[in-house]
């Protein structure tokens, strides 16, 4: 029987206009660079904002976002006197499992001390996390149970920063790749099954001359993004893995410094030192487009682009293109769109979404000049749309654009925390999911 052609157009149609859902699985969503796959979502928000699909809560402390995949929705916390990773149901948010790790790390800094920072990532039948003191352990989807758990301290002679481990792991073909900040372990790689170590990262010392500053404990710490000895100690971000000029890499911006290193054996590749800050305080995520490198820190770091290129040696080379104060992004990510670059610049000052040319470094617009205050945020996008979180808990619906700031809804979550709300927006199978502390919000954002 033949089906007619125009049938099979109106089909193709309707699917097509119905959007596609996709899945959250690890922080800063499938390619770790803050965009969702979802579509058909709803382009401008009616006042007071989308519809709340569901709620929950007693999730415990912390400010990690949250990963969604295969209906289920992973985060982590503190309950009481344990930090715990948990799992809820995609539909309607009830609870499916929580496994404690072990005792709440004890964060002596007042900030962020409520619990983990840390996004679950998901990789087929397990899931990989790193608790505040550390220990980056690997638990089945199923039922939760704790496949291996070790300790970056113990193991690798790791040192806790101020504001105590904050990373989420990256899962990368049968490796784990976290950020030990050991002198001789500043990043490792894990066998993601056995958690038994395929390779330690040691990166060189600090080139000759590098100033001495301040650290946040009072002591003195080498080299401009605030550091002691060759290493420096991690610091607050999530490593990347790139492709370039034939080699794998891992690209992570630790307590000193951007570097690069080879995803085979660890080995040191290259390192800028201009995006870390004096403190130390480094927690943006790194981008990577087009063969360069994009990091950025607040308290006086700025940013810098460095293009990337391969000697005949095969030596990787590391050319700044340009360093600005124009971005300082403190925590709450940055976008990359058709050449624009989007983040919060500003630390805890306060400070407002920016929009930068990628390949300049020229301010486009700056939020303040629209909204007249400031509204430091975090990011994300998802089907044309930016989702903006401010810390002050306001959510709002950013259209893109080089040209101005381009508001489409925004709203107010209610029960706000008394903390700023710095865990980073999710978008996922049409819903919007904001966390708050203990409360975990769904809201429904497809188009309809």
């Amino acid at each position: 029987m033949k089906i007619p052609m125009t049938l099979i157009a109106i089909v193709l149609m309707i699917v097509a206009g119905s959007g596609m859902g996709a899945d959250w699985p690890q922080w800063q969503g499938p390619e770790r660079d803050g965009k969702s796959g979802d579509t058909g979502l709803l382009q401008e928000w009616p006042a007071g904002g989308p519809p709340l699909a569901w709620r929950v809560g007693n999730l415990g402390g912390g400010d990690s976002a949250p990963s969604i995949a295969s209906g289920r929705i992973y985060g982590m916390g503190n309950r009481g006197d344990e930090e715990v990773v948990w799992a809820l149901s995609e539909k309607d948010g009830s609870e499916i499992w929580a496994t404690p790790l072990g005792s709440a790390f004890s964060q002596r800094a007042s900030q962020g001390k409520e619990g983990p920072g840390c996004t679950p990532t998901v990789d087929g039948e397990r899931l990989y996390v790193e608790g505040l003191a550390g220990n980056v352990a690997c638990l089945q989807v199923e039922d939760g149970k704790i496949v291996w758990q070790i300790s970056m301290t113990e193991q690798f002679g790791g040192r806790v920063p101020r504001w105590s481990y904050r990373e989420s792991p990256l899962v990368d073909g049968d490796k784990v790749i976290c950020t030990p900040g050991g002198e001789d372990a500043m990043l490792v790689a894990l066998n993601k099954l056995t958690g038994e170590t395929v390779w330690k990262s040691k990166l060189p010392a600090s080139p000759a001359g590098a100033s001495e500053a301040p650290s946040p404990s009072g002591g003195r710490r080498g080299g401009r993004g605030g550091r002691r000895g060759p290493s420096g100690g991690a610091a607050y971000v999530s490593v990347i893995a790139i492709d370039f000029a034939g080699q794998r890499q891992y690209v992570q911006l630790t307590a000193n410094t951007l570097v690069g290193v080879a995803a085979s054996d660890g080995k040191f590749l290259w390192r800028y030192d201009k995006p870390a800050n004096r403190m130390g305080i480094n927690c943006a995520t790194p981008i990577f487009h087009d063969g360069m490198v994009f990091a950025s820190s607040a308290y006086g770091g700025g940013a810098g682009l460095v293009k990337l290129s391969k000697d005949a040696d095969g030596t990787i080379q590391a050319e700044e293109v340009y360093a600005t104060t124009e971005m300082q992004n403190h925590h709450g990510g940055m976008i990359l769109l058709d050449g624009c670059l989007y983040g919060a610049s500003g630390g805890n000052e306060g400070g407002a979404l920016v929009c930068l040319d990628f390949k300049t470094g020229k301010v486009l617009w700056d939020q303040r000049e629209a909204v007249g205050r400031r509204a430091k945020g975090s990011l994300a996008l998802a089907d044309g749309r930016l989702y903006y979180r401010m810390e002050d808990g306001t959510m709002v619906l950013i259209e893109p654009s080089a040209q101005e700031y381009l508001e489409r809804g925004r709203f107010e979550q209610p029960d706000r925390r008394q903390p700023p709300a710095w865990a980073h927006p999710v978008v996922a199978n049409g819903k919007l999911y904001i966390r708050d502390q203990d409360i975990l919000f769904c809201y429904d954002v497809k188009a309809r």
